[in-house]
């Protein structure tokens, strides 16, 4: 042996003893997952087995240093050559034979150990001979690339590691890795404990570092910032948290929760600090992988840097779609549901519980009370730890008692926030327009007190009592758009009648002793314009006013008949002409008619077949020269007479109808909905129009119209027409002509021979239709629209105001179950309706309280627009836990207000704000979406209260910032707007551009 060979290496033993300890290491080891194991070159290898063999310490054998030279592709890199072979070109050795044989020979100078350590692979052990190699480089810089090469069974956590250190990056610094294959797509590498092979990473693959900005934005990701540009935006530094959200489409119930959740302390500082880094849980299958967690905390970041006007929750809300689908798509949903689904969402995220075991619930059976709930609280915990459950979850008593065999159920279980009932009244105040028999009375708008639960005849009977009209005498119909959406029957619920809703209450006539015996029909009456642009021999038509109902006998159905009666219902805005007030049509040039008549009859021309005459429409200039099988009634002063209706047929316009009591219009669209469309009635109904058997009266001018009777006498001779037509022009024109129609205020033609079928429901509809001069000169429309209003309506709604205490309170009390959840009782052996009565055990540092101003029954859904008078501060819950006597170590339960979802709107839509007060300044902000504004203490308490934020007083901080001053804000606005406005040129103390949107 060599001086030289021997500096580096100790005095070794005997060469028989080197053999023996050699080969009983190599015996005895056996590869396990971890361990290290050595590359060395075959050739030294056996030449020092040749050497150990021969027991001469002198031979010609001796190996010298260890020298792998032969493996390195260059003495530059030290990189392995490829597809190097096991016991041909190397052997493996346990680490102690490494250290033995490094000891006794030593190693080349400068040559790196070639260490390996075992992987685990899918059903094999193996030593991992060449080890990934892959690139790094920083987001920034991408043009400065360096190798380094990991294990497979290395976690991301060591890659991070060591590019911090290669990169000079702070470990304070925020960053996380992305991994770019060959073809060049890029992925998270989300679980830093998650080891390389599991991750894919293979040699020539590239890792990427980034690092989070100061606005608290990604560089691969930065989003949109509202009303600023980039350099405004790397220029503007505001207060931390007083931040918007920009609503993405009906996302203002998710901006306003995480408004609410975003200025909770504890929550918020625990994203700030990064805490949640360490606590991703990527394994729990009750998770969403960490995603939630981490788009969660991508907001508050942003929100918190006090760099930005207002942020793009984009990410967020897809994150939140992708894991609830009840969340996907741009419709409303309420805060309250999203708030429980991202409470839930972040703690499976942060679940300290790797491993969740299974934990077999125990009955109190008689043990005492603080036992049962401490045992409970264990089990709670042993499998939900998180900083949810540290921040946000309490404890309250379950006593269920069986109604047979009287057995006393008690068990503890944990809630995350309270949802506390509100008192709801028994009655509701509705607002109704009753109209008068009395033509010349004005419709009087009412407010009457009925009961939620009650029918239409309770309606009925409440205005009874105010206008003396017996109840028996009204008919309630929803107007809308001029057109009866629905008419009610008396037994129909009061619920499928909104608070938005236009209801009109029709007095019905009285019948005398002769009409009692004959049947009634009520008509629905609307009123209709024809187009100036109508063409020839048809028109369209557009309602106007208000509709009307009447209750008309059979015997008065007749054209004539309803004429005079319509005038005299509609006599108040509707003037009658002047004697001398000529309302004859004008004269046309003879010639002029004969050519045209030449080519057209009833706008159809005359080579034509006689029936399709029959069957055209009547021309609205000569209308009272039609055919006896037209499909319109008469459109100047009715000459054709309709027969009078009897009970086996009907002949007129309306027909077939059935008693008032049963008049309704068919309807299959929800009364609820917020477009009142009529569907067509599918019911046929048959309009036949005869000739009338004897002249009838002409109720447009009695003593001339006898004269005309022959001239207009129906379907005359094709040569005759022309005179008819003639002697037609001298008659005076009716005010507006009678038209059947469908619920819709549309008529209906369908083509037939010798008739026109018309389609009706089970309640008739006709429709009087105006002349756009006519309605100019003799309907007033402003007087039409007038209405009264009743004493009712002057007396000032006094709005129901509760106190939260009174919710806890009805939160605690016994209820019964209802029959859709019954309890199992062990005792009886099946289910029963068990008393239940909830109680408070221990609450939480954060309190939240849901107060449900939605409510669903059976019967009814509605929204309790009551004021909840809540406490900003020094909310005592002591008189509500059940535990009376608190032990030294056990927090206090006094809390103060910190946050306010509020809820504006009805149950079908609305909008969704919030109330926040800053942590660091102790100043209170109002949120409306990308809007924020100063906010007063006497402006949080309204009846828009959804969702109340308490932070416990014992953990509350001192702001660290003083209060912004806001006298700068004008008393008559709602609050100063803080942020500018979309021309950027607001500025602090200006004029608030707060504007309340409905989604």
């Amino acid at each position: 042996m060599t001086a030289n060979s021997r500096r580096s290496a100790s005095e070794p033993p005997g060469l028989d003893t080197q053999r023996r300890e050699i080969e009983c290491l190599l015996r005895e080891c056996e590869l396990r997952a971890g361990d290290s194991w050595y590359v060395v070159e075959r050739r030294w290898f056996e030449q020092w087995k040749e050497f150990v063999e021969t027991g001469d310490q002198n031979a010609s054998s001796f190996p010298g240093q260890i020298d792998n030279t032969e493996l390195f592709e260059d003495l530059d890199s030290y990189h392995l050559k490829e597809r190097l072979v096991e016991n041909e070109d190397f052997v493996l050795v346990p680490v102690d034979v490494w250290h033995k044989l490094l000891s006794w020979y030593g190693q080349v100078e400068d040559q790196p150990p070639l260490e390996r350590k075992v992987v685990d692979l899918p059903s094999t052990l193996k030593v991992e001979v060449y080890p990934v190699e892959i690139f790094l480089c920083l987001h920034s810089n991408m043009e400065n690339v360096t190798t380094a090469q990991f294990s497979r069974t290395d976690n991301i956590q060591s890659v991070q590691t060591v590019m911090r250190r290669v990169f000079s990056v702070s470990s304070d610094s925020e960053c996380r890795l992305w991994m770019k294959s060959s073809d060049s797509s890029c992925e998270r590498l989300r679980n830093l404990h998650m080891s390389v092979l599991d991750a894919c990473l293979s040699s020539g693959m590239t890792v990427i570092m980034e690092t989070r900005n100061a606005d608290g934005t990604w560089p691969s990701s930065r989003p949109q910032i509202m009303r600023n540009s980039v350099e405004e935006h790397d220029l503007y530094q505001g207060q931390p948290g007083v931040c918007g959200l920009t609503n993405l489409g009906n996302t203002c119930f998710m901006n306003s929760a995480l408004q609410c959740l975003s200025n909770t302390p504890p929550l918020t500082e625990y994203f700030l600090q990064s805490s949640y880094l360490d606590e991703l849980n990527f394994t729990n299958p009750l998770g969403m992988k960490g995603e939630i967690a981490e788009a969660y905390a991508d907001v508050i970041k942003q929100m918190w840097s006090g760099r930005h006007y207002s942020v793009v929750p984009r990410v967020f809300k897809t994150k939140v779609g992708h894991f609830a689908s009840q969340f996907l798509g741009y419709q409303q949903h309420d805060s309250q549901e999203l708030l429980s689904f991202l409470l839930d969402g972040l703690h499976e995220d942060l679940n300290r519980v790797k491993n969740k075991e299974y934990i077999e619930l125990r009955d109190a059976n008689g043990r005492p009370d603080q036992e049962v709930a401490e045992e409970a609280w264990r089990n709670h915990r042993r499998r939900n730890d998180s900083v949810i459950v540290d921040t946000f979850h309490g404890l309250f008593k379950s006593t269920l008692i069986c109604p047979e065999c009287h057995k006393v159920s008690v068990t503890f279980d944990p809630f995350c926030y309270l949802s506390v009932p509100l008192p709801v009244s028994k009655e509701r105040v509705m607002e109704v327009f009753f109209v008068s028999l009395d033509p010349h009375a004005k419709p009087v708008q009412h407010r009457v007190m009925v009961p939620k639960a009650g029918k239409v005849s309770d309606l009925c009977v409440a205005l009874s009592e105010m206008t003396s009209v017996l109840p028996t005498q009204m008919v309630v119909a929803d107007v809308f758009n001029h057109r009866f959406y629905k008419i009610y029957s008396p037994d129909e619920s009061l619920s499928c009648i909104l608070d938005r809703d236009d209801i009109f209450v029709y007095e019905r006539s009285m019948l005398g002793e002769e009409q009692q015996e004959e049947e009634q029909v009520l008509l629905a009456l609307y009123l209709r314009e024809r187009s100036h642009y109508a063409d020839y021999g048809s028109g369209s038509t557009t309602l106007f006013g208000h509709p009307l109902l009447l209750n008309v006998p059979r015997s008065s159905c007749s054209q004539e008949a309803l004429y005079g009666l319509f005038l005299q219902r509609l006599a108040r805005y509707v003037r009658l002409p002047d004697p001398s007030e000529e309302l004859e049509e004008e004269d046309e040039d003879d010639e002029d008619e004969e050519d045209l008549y030449k080519t057209q009859t009833n706008g159809i021309s005359d080579d034509e077949e006689q029936g399709d005459v029959d069957r055209a429409g009547p021309s609205q200039m000569e209308p009272c020269c039609q055919s006896e099988d037209t499909t319109t009634t008469t459109e100047l002063c009715p000459n054709l007479s309709v027969t009078q209706p009897s009970l086996g047929q009907s002949n007129i316009a309306i027909a077939n109808s059935q008693s008032p009591d049963q008049a309704e219009p068919q309807s299959s669209t929800d009364t609820n909905s917020g477009d009142h469309v009529h569907p067509s009635d599918n019911t046929n109904r048959t309009l036949d129009t005869e000739p009338a058997t004897e002249p009838p009266p002409e109720p447009c001018d009695t003593s001339e119209e006898d004269k005309q009777e022959e001239a207009c006498s129906p379907s005359p001779p094709a040569n005759e027409q022309l005179d008819k037509r003639r002697a037609c022009r001298k008659r005076k024109k009716c005010l507006f002509t009678i038209q059947a129609v469908n619920s819709n205020g549309t008529t209906e033609r369908l083509a037939g021979d010798g008739a026109s079928a018309l389609s009706f429901g089970s309640q008739p509809y006709v429709a009087l239709d105006w002349d756009p001069d006519m309605k100019k000169r003799f309907y007033n429309e402003n007087e039409a629209e007038k209405y009264v209003k009743h004493a009712s309506m002057e007396v000032p709604q006094q709005q129901m105001t509760v106190q939260l205490q009174e919710c806890i309170e009805l939160f605690t009390t016994v209820e019964t179950l209802e029959d859709e959840n019954p309890w199992y009782c062990p005792v009886c052996k099946k289910h029963q309706l068990a008393t239940k009565k909830l109680d408070l055990w221990s609450l939480p540092e954060v309190l939240i309280i849901h107060l449900k101003r939605f409510s669903y029954t059976k019967f009814t859904r509605e929204k309790l627009d009551c004021i909840v008078d809540f406490p900003l501060r020094h909310l005592d819950f002591s008189g509500c836990l059940l535990r009376k006597d608190l032990s030294n170590g056990e927090p206090p339960s006094c809390y103060d207000l910190i946050a306010v979802s509020n809820h504006y709107g009805g149950l079908r839509d609305g909008h969704y704000t919030s109330y926040a007060c800053n942590k660091d300044n102790g100043q209170w902000y109002y949120f409306d979406d990308s809007k924020v504004t100063y906010a007063r203490e006497d402006q949080i308490v309204t009846n828009a209260a959804y969702v109340l934020f308490y932070h416990r007083q014992d953990k509350i901080r001192k702001p660290t910032l003083p209060a912004p001053d806001t006298s700068a804000a004008s008393s008559t606005q709602h609050a100063a707007d803080i942020t500018p406005c979309k021309d950027g040129s607001a500025e602090l103390g200006a004029s608030s551009c707060l504007t309340m949107e409905t989604d």
